[in-house]
């Protein structure tokens, strides 16, 4: 732990969402952030936490818990992907959902790429260095893998399979591999077809309790589907199937993939996503309890038999520690390099920011894309992007633009297949505000690489020739409604409103991005750079401080 604060420093502002109730209790969800796919364990009194992140680099991020409840990100598992075309945004495509599991000492962390097959990386110290990817089954349209070390030494992996690459769907296969998970020793068996009853299968967890196999796996699809367990006397099956969650009469559409998790004191829970649209897909945890060697999930409320997400439930664990952690996402840029809340929408480069051009600020550099005729958000690698964590927010950006380029531009906003960003040009030799807005058409929304969707040209919203040479703003997103609008400041006096009011949408796989970006807007070679003093979020209801973000 204290290797990751010193590289990355710890990012302290107020949390935007707070799931424990401060009771004894805790709400839903527990993660108002878009953590995909998740998996998670427990080492001792500690839980850790994967999830995938597609094409947002470094990824597969790492967080840390006491009580399930109160998390923390600690690291990321891949900085970046050996592959050429990871160089640019890849809508969809990247790091889908992984498993972390602990054995020998050793932290596992199966990743697939479903374009190019099923990874492993490995560590000692989940906060610590992870190994280089190694592929442990070349192909497309493998995913959502999960090994499993079974008590007579051997070791397999269950997997699922992508239709949008292989043309296969509703399976779950399990092969043999070795034991330290290097490579596979036999062909895949398929164990389970849900084509009729639980179709869209996918996301398998394999778990061994009393001598049985189990699957945990969801079904029916993100949006609308429910929690499948399948159970076995053998490993390669047959098994037999129950629904054991679904969304009943809840608000929570399509309880989806997680994990199956104990406690210190015995007692077991169950951490899933829900897919929030926009905001993406959130994490919520439910209790578990066994009958008759089935678990049972949530709460029974409707009468049916099946168990449907709780609203509110009492705390795994009571930690005075653990109520210290936090994910919240505010920025002074004072570490040594970024801090865990960012991650560009491509493999990093370097040189497409500084840290020390400035002290305590970051610099990112008006970079040129010579492929296009204009720079647009969507393909843009040096968007250096983060999570959304509540519903509604502000955020408050000091920045400052340093270029003489025309079209040299420096800003934020907010990405998704419809997106909208605001900040400081230069336009006719001088310097002015505009709000940009885009639109993406023509997307797969299964992410295949040959369709990554076109932008609908960029448009200006808004000129505004108010800033003088040299001058920062404080400029301020709001988050109401699924909507973003844009105010500034100058000086010392009060937010002037940017005209207009912009929908959020999400992207492929994920929900939307906050964004800091800079570019130049013609594709001209500059020299120029946004200057970037802080980032700072506030809840929606505020709390007086508004105008403490002067300048």
């Amino acid at each position: 732990m204290e290797k990751c604060e010193k590289e990355h420093g710890s990012i302290q502002g107020k949390e935007l969402w707070k799931a424990d109730l401060g009771n004894g209790f805790y709400r839903n969800p527990i993660l108002y952030t878009d953590y995909s796919d998740p998996d998670v364990i427990r080492v001792g009194e500690d839980y850790y936490l994967i999830a995938s992140s597609f094409t947002y680099f470094p990824g597969v991020p790492v967080l840390h818990s006491k009580d399930l409840v109160n998390w923390e990100k600690i690291n990321y598992c891949v900085r970046s992907l050996p592959f050429e075309r990871y160089r640019r945004p890849a809508h969809g495509s990247g790091t889908w959902a992984p498993a972390l599991r602990y054995h020998d000492g050793i932290f596992y962390a199966f990743i697939p790429l479903p374009d190019e097959g099923i990874f492993v990386t490995t560590a000692k110290d989940p906060a610590g260095e992870w190994s280089g990817l190694r592929c442990i089954m070349e192909g497309k349209g493998f995913i959502d893998p999960c090994p499993f070390w079974d008590e007579d030494g051997r070791a397999y992996l269950a997997f699922a399979y992508a239709n949008s690459r292989s043309g296969i769907h509703s399976r779950i296969s399990i092969c043999e591999m070795d034991h330290k998970a290097e490579r596979i020793l036999t062909a895949p068996v398929m164990v389970y077809d849900g084509t009729q009853t639980n179709p869209t299968i996918e996301g398998p967890k394999l778990y061994k309790r009393n001598g049985l196999y189990y699957i945990f796996a969801p079904a029916g699809g993100v949006e609308k589907g429910w929690q499948t367990v399948l159970r076995s006397g053998q490993i390669y099956g047959p098994y037999e199937a129950r629904v054991v969650l679904h969304q009943g009469n809840t608000e929570v559409n399509g309880p989806h993939q997680g994990a199956y998790v104990d406690a210190p004191d015995s007692s077991e829970w169950f951490l899933h996503f829900q897919d929030a649209g926009v905001f993406g897909r959130i994490l919520h945890l439910q209790p578990l309890c066994w009958q008759d060697d089935w678990p049972f999930i949530g709460q029974e409320q409707n009468g049916d038999g099946i168990g449907e997400p709780v609203r509110t439930w009492r705390m795994p664990v009571i930690s005075e520690e653990g109520r210290k952690y936090s994910v919240a996402a505010d920025d002074d840029f004072h570490s040594s390099d970024l801090s865990l809340a960012w991650q560009w929408q491509a493999n990093p480069d370097p040189s497409w920011y500084s840290l020390t051009l400035r002290k305590g600020s970051l610099a990112l550099y008006c970079a040129a894309r010579p492929d296009q005729k204009e720079s647009l958000l969507w393909y843009a690698p040096n968007a250096c992007t983060q999570q959304l964590q509540a519903p509604e927010f502000d955020a408050y950006v000091a920045l400052s633009l340093h270029g003489r380029e025309e079209g040299d531009f420096a800003g934020a906003g907010i990405l998704g297949y419809e997106y909208s960003y605001a900040g400081i040009c230069r336009k006719k030799g001088k310097l002015c505000l505009i709000v940009r807005i885009g639109k993406v058409k023509n997307f797969d929304p299964l992410g295949r690489q040959d369709r990554q969707g076109t932008v609908e040209e960029e448009t200006a919203a808004e000129f505004i020739p108010e800033i003088e040479e040299g001058n920062r703003i404080m400029l301020r997103l709001r988050v109401r409604n699924g909507v973003c609008s844009y105010a500034y400041l100058l000086g010392n006096g009060g937010y002037t409103e940017l005209p207009g009011s912009f929908p959020l949408a999400k992207a492929v796989w994920t929900g939307a991005k906050f964004t800091l970006y800079a570019c130049n807007l013609l594709n001209r070679a500059s020299g120029g750079y946004g200057l970037y003093e802080s980032v700072r979020f506030e809840p929606a209801a505020g709390d007086g401080r508004e105008n403490s973000y002067d300048l």
